[in-house]
């Protein structure tokens, strides 16, 4: 069974380092795991375009790579089909975006997530997908599932009212605030650092570390992790493959451009 190195992480109470890819190239993947710097990589799947052979040969890149995991962002709807999909390409991690204060929703997402009894594939029925695939392919899922890490984004004004009810719901491991669309849901949109804003974030991760669950944080830079870690934040998810892009393609061929003149 492959090991979860994230998940070996938590449980050893260490600091884990992520980032995030939008391009469902595997080539990306392997770049970041030459590096040999972080942990994951997380798949934004709810911003990308991709198909269902990509999640399997993002799988197998990471694969690849005995210190690094993989992770999918699973957007609201239709999030059991996406994780069950992601976990069936073979993908140890998953990350659900805006989740809603009703329990049953709450526990239906985080059963496709955790707990193969209560979710897929008992619900489901038997699905030869990848993960099931080989000798002791049954086996192999219980233990994925146990070694899975489950992380929930708390986006809206009224998860952060309903917080500790959605922080209680067994299988969460892991809690990530999402301030661009808290922002909006408060009718200030865009004002990402507006006190009711910053508030909001803190009371977020000041609650997960009470409950013990684990907070993360998403940066742009390494000096913006400084702030994060004086609030006790050891998890974070760094970069935007998409934005590394823009800031050179805008910084260097800027200057280039610059150079060479406006013609």
């Amino acid at each position: 069974m492959r090991r979860n190195l994230l998940r070996e992480r938590l449980r050893a109470g260490q600091p884990t380092l992520g980032t995030h890819i939008h391009s469902a190239w595997p080539a990306v993947v392997e770049l970041a795991g030459h590096a040999g710097c972080f942990d994951y990589v997380e798949f934004v799947g709810e911003y990308a375009p991709y198909d269902l052979f990509a999640l399997e040969n993002l799988a197998r890149a990471v694969n690849t790579f005995d210190h690094m995991s993989a992770m999918f962002k699973v957007e609201q709807q239709p999030r059991t089909y996406l994780a069950v999909r992601a976990i069936g390409a073979g993908i140890q991690n998953l990350l659900f975006a805006d989740p809603r204060p009703r329990r049953r929703a709450r526990v239906r997402a985080q059963r496709a997530g955790r707990d193969p009894r209560g979710g897929w594939p008992a619900r489901g029925g038997h699905a030869p997908r990848r993960g099931l695939r080989g000798r002791r392919g049954w086996a192999r899922l219980r233990a994925a599932a146990r070694r899975r890490v489950v992380v929930i984004m708390i986006e809206k004004a009224s998860a952060v009212e309903n917080l500790e009810a959605l922080l209680s719901v067994k299988g969460v491991d892991m809690v990530q605030f999402g301030p661009a669309d808290y922002s909006m849901s408060i009718g200030l949109a865009g004002q990402w650092n507006h006190p009711r804003v910053v508030e909001a974030e803190r009371h977020v991760i000041a609650t997960a570390l009470r409950l013990g669950i684990a907070p993360r944080a998403e940066i742009s830079h390494p000096n913006e992790a400084k702030a994060y870690l004086d609030l006790g934040v050891r998890h974070f998810c760094m970069g935007w493959d998409v934005s590394i892009l823009y800031d050179w393609f805008k910084t260097e061929g800027g200057a280039l451009r610059g150079r060479l003149g406006a013609g």
